[in-house]
């Protein structure tokens, strides 16, 4: 998808263009306007990239690939929602890493040392949290505790006892590779190969760390805070950047992956971003009409009218009582089914009354 032929501008096109491109199609697609919302939700998306200079920038450098962050400072938290969008109801993770690191594996810069940072990383986290219906109604904050590899508190990473230097290995010279010769019937050969003294890190400590023994990271917990956005669904992933286990001595930290799993609700059904429920009326209630009280999932209550000659199974339309929109504007929408209600047991006098109504052809 092309941000700019999306909102039909050029790529040389400015702030005060892009604004007025983004205001003049959200208004023709708005889903409340009975507009297209996958349409909206590419126009909503174009417009929050191109109309921020630092992601405008990077995507035109690199493409569709940025990061979102939690609202009022998340503390070096970095929350990417950007293929949970439009993709409800699936279960893909997409991990695009330092950028830097893929365009040197590609081209072939870096050689060793971007080898050697790879091997350093430490391993992506992924951890399933189960919400209620009614937490998608708005942003909430769910904490969680990680067992997984964390920074050494004593060497602060770098796998050296404190005091004590850190020297170059005296195997590989510094180059983290050593070279070996093999012989073959077919003559002589040298292969490159990881440095087995410093595994590739072309330094070694003087003295190890006496608490994680050279590894610059330890067993230990982390409790961390995961920004849930309104909306979401079940089998969306949320990524946060630098959660993940740590990395061998001031390696990169991998990242946590969270997997939102939404709970059935015993009243309402959950259909995209609207709501279904089922409300039981009468015979009478159907029949002559009435106003009956309908619970919504916000815990408000909303009088339904209903008119007279109402038929059991026919469905009311309340706007704007549904799930809120991933990531766009508005609401979904609640409908009501009416099931007109058979009585198991009756009395005598209402007995008496249906058979005079029988008679009266009803």
């Amino acid at each position: 998808m092309d941000y700019y032929q999306v909102l039909g501008v050029a790529k040389s096109a400015s702030e005060d263009e892009i604004k007025k491109a983004f205001h003049k199609l959200a208004h023709k697609y708005h889903p409340d306007k009975g507009g297209d919302e996958k349409k909206f939700k590419e126009i909503n998306e174009a417009y929050q990239v191109l109309s921020n200079k630092e992601k405008r920038n990077q995507y035109d450098q690199f493409g569709r690939v940025f990061d979102g962050a939690m609202p009022g400072g998340n503390q070096g938290q970095g929350f990417d929602f950007s293929w949970a969008w439009g993709n409800q109801n699936q279960s893909q993770e997409f991990d695009f890493g330092d950028l830097s690191d893929v365009f040197e594996d590609f081209l072939g810069f870096g050689g060793r040392r971007a080898a050697k940072k790879d091997s350093k990383k430490g391993k992506d986290i992924q951890v399933d949290i189960e919400i209620s219906l009614e937490q998608t109604l708005k942003e909430t904050v769910e904490k969680i505790n990680l067992a997984k590899t964390v920074v050494c508190h004593r060497c602060k990473g770098n796998g050296a006892e404190p005091g004590t230097k850190i020297k170059e290995c005296f195997s590989c010279r510094g180059t983290g590779q050593v070279q070996q010769v093999k012989k073959t019937f077919l003559g002589s050969y040298t292969t490159v190969a990881v440095c087995p003294a410093c595994q590739g890190e072309g330094t070694t400590p003087e003295k190890p760390c006496n608490v994680c023994r050279g590894h610059g990271r330890i067993n230990g917990d982390e409790t961390i805070d995961v920004f849930i956005p309104a909306g979401i669904d079940t089998n969306q992933i949320i990524k946060i950047e630098g959660k993940g286990e740590a990395g061998k001595k001031g390696g990169k930290t991998g990242n946590l992956f969270v997997r939102i799993f939404v709970k059935k609700h015993n009243v309402f059904e959950r259909r995209g971003d609207d709501l279904y429920t089922l409300v039981q009326i009468s015979f009478p209630q159907a029949a002559i009409g009435d106003e009956v009280e309908v619970s919504t999932l916000d815990g408000t209550k909303i009088l339904l009218n209903i008119p007279a000659g109402t038929e059991s199974g026919k469905v009311f339309k309340i706007s704007g009582k549904g799930i809120p929109r991933f990531g766009g504007y508005g609401k979904g929408n609640l409908y009501v089914e009416l099931i007109i209600r058979t009585p198991k047991k009756l009395t005598r006098k209402q007995k008496e009354l249906l058979e005079e109504l029988k008679k009266e052809g009803l």
